[in-house]
């Protein structure tokens, strides 16, 4: 590829865990790419250590359109028309249902669907414009429902419909768009939750380990590996598919 044809690729929750390492693939792939976030230091050190011109940080909230519709003006300002976007920011605030806040719902639907939603809504106008795009969609195994995770496990199975129909509605401008569920990743927000259970993170891996067939958690370079692919050009003919990588099968 060219510099010319140098693809633009946008990292929603970069900062950090599973978003840092597929902005750093996606960098090493040859692609420039925005990492976004809501902690903007994070974003922008990130960048840096990608490298000058290669990258920028740039630090939002993706539940706010006014927000969204700005960073993604920056980014084709500064790079170029962004034709690759990583919906993967998210939170968690679990707890099980007759516990949980409508604030704590609210919060986690917000930044994973609406934020989804928004940062697609701004993007894909350039994809069209380009006859091309790849947009992939973190959901994750909690989508098959996940005990103290009404919230997350709502808004990652959304994620698999707005996915789908993402694929449907956008297929005939060259846009594809692919949803990865991830299983046991270790990242800290992971560690976040062996810390709310008051159990050590090393012993919450290898327990977690015991229970998938290929007997390792995952980490955030295997996410990182298969986002990839997915926004390869090669990847042009698989769309609207939800791929579970979890060390093993999911129903």
């Amino acid at each position: 590829m060219t510099e010319s044809q140098t693809r633009v690729a946008i990292v929603t929750g970069a900062g950090r865990g599973i978003g840092a390492a597929v902005a750093a693939r996606l960098a090493a792939d040859g692609m420039a790419v925005a990492l976004l976030d809501l902690d903007e230091s994070a974003a922008k050190q990130g960048a840096e250590a990608i490298g000058a011109g290669k990258a920028i940080g740039v630090g939002l909230d993706v539940s706010d359109a006014g927000q969204v519709e700005a960073a993604v003006t920056k980014v084709a300002d500064e790079l170029g028309p962004p034709t690759v976007l990583i919906n993967n920011a998210g939170i968690t605030r679990d707890n099980l249902l007759f516990k949980m806040s409508e604030e704590d719902w609210d919060s986690v639907i917000n930044v994973h669907l609406r934020g989804s939603f928004l940062m697609t809504r701004a993007a894909q106008k350039y994809m069209t414009e380009q006859r091309f795009g790849r947009i992939v969609n973190l959901s994750s195994t909690s989508a098959l429902g996940n005990r103290g995770q009404v919230n997350y496990s709502a808004a990652k199975a959304g994620m698999q419909g707005f996915t789908k129909t993402l694929a449907i509605e956008l297929g005939k401008f060259g846009v594809t768009a692919n949803a990865i569920a991830p299983g046991f990743i270790a990242t800290d927000m992971t560690a976040a939750t062996a810390e709310r259970l008051g159990v050590g993170f090393e012993e919450f891996k290898a327990a977690a380990a015991q229970q998938i067939p290929v007997a390792r958690v995952g980490t955030p370079d295997d996410i990182a590996h298969t986002v990839s692919f997915l926004v390869s050009e090669g990847a042009g003919f698989v769309s609207g598919q939800v791929i579970y990588v979890a060390g093993g099968p999911k129903d």
